[in-house]
């Protein structure tokens, strides 16, 4: 496979990656709405997207799009765990 068509699937998957991620604003919600959920998952997936963009940035040749794709995932991963935290009964 020629390396163009390899970027291409890289860059593909990382929408799909930042499209997971943003499943986690439902859950912003509704920990705000006083409906939290497990905490575990949120903190499993910021600590597993910060080891992937991490790994990317360091590469000998930067990985853009792991990097791209595991952003969100901390960000909303924080966001997700914080607002359990802070909006539990």
């Amino acid at each position: 496979m020629n390396q163009k068509t390899v970027a291409r699937i890289g860059w593909f998957a990382s929408v799909m990656a930042i499209l997971m991620y943003v499943s986690y604003i439902d859950q912003i919600i509704r920990n705000i709405e006083g409906h939290p959920g497990s905490i575990i998952l949120p903190i499993t997936t910021t600590v597993n997207c910060l080891a992937w963009a991490t790994y990317a940035w360091y590469k000998e040749k930067r990985d853009w799009p792991i990097i791209m794709a595991n952003i969100p995932g901390i960000i909303l991963g924080i966001i997700t765990a914080v607002t359990g935290i802070l909006y539990s009964h």
